[in-house]
């Protein structure tokens, strides 16, 4: 039985890790919307516990509420695409990573909110609330658009930069969603399996988006090396 192309599987991959993906947080969906009693019981003692430090701690909340305001999703979503167009103009041979990047940062943001609507899970209800949020609570959006853009801003800017500025890079995104990821359950404005659906949500959808955009765009048929130059996190084993 003859191989199948590499591009078909470089496809199948990208299907595959979005299955990976999206089976976990389909559970979550599933759980919080029918309610499953041990989990939403841990999730309310979790988020009463968290605020109530937040209450006690009243430079905590003021970071806490800068933090929230200056990682709305809208402001984080137009660095990105900044960074995508910068990309562009100085690389023009990374002109359809660039566009992949973009295209995908889109996709993110309005997937999740069409996640929202379908799961349409209220947010905690705390006594004495330390912040307010509209909208429903499952996945969280700033988390799981924060975890999309680290994904893919990673995956994005990897072939022009040095092993040390990846590091740096992959720290910092790194940092930046678990701080927002904390920063929703210590505000009181979502649940803990919220933020944990954004996260898998968020790095599941950019890492199935790259391995499709590696099938749709390879060298060649056979080849394993990334679209547009030599040096990506998949081709990176063995190398400084």
């Amino acid at each position: 039985m003859p191989r199948p192309a590499g591009r078909g599987r470089r496809l199948l991959r990208a299907v595959g890790y979005g299955l990976a993906f999206a089976v976990p947080v389909t559970i979550l969906a599933f759980v919080v919307r029918e309610k499953f009693l041990p989990v939403i019981d841990l999730d309310q003692r979790l988020t009463i516990a968290a605020t109530d430090i937040t209450r006690d701690n009243p430079w905590l909340r003021s970071t806490l509420l800068v933090w929230q305001e200056i990682t709305q999703p809208v402001w984080v979503y137009i660095a990105s695409s900044a960074v995508c167009l910068v990309l562009w103009r100085r690389h023009r041979e990374l002109a359809t990573r660039c566009l992949w990047a973009f295209v995908t940062l889109m996709v993110s943001w309005n997937l999740q909110l069409d996640l929202k609507a379908i799961v349409r899970r209220a947010r905690p209800v705390i006594s004495d609330p330390v912040s307010h949020a509209p909208g429903y609570s499952f996945p969280s959006g700033h988390v799981a658009c924060a975890a999309a853009i680290a994904t893919i801003m990673t995956l994005l800017l990897w072939p022009v930069l040095t092993p040390v500025a990846r590091r740096w890079l992959v720290g910092g995104l790194a940092a930046y969603v678990l701080l927002t990821a904390l920063d929703r359950v210590f505000l009181g404005v979502h649940f803990p399996s919220d933020v944990l659906a954004g996260v898998i949500f968020g790095v599941g959808l950019g890492t199935a988006s790259y391995a499709g955009y590696l099938g749709w765009n390879p060298k060649g048929p056979d080849d394993s090396p990334p679209p547009e130059g030599e040096s990506g996190p998949e081709s990176s084993k063995g190398s400084s």
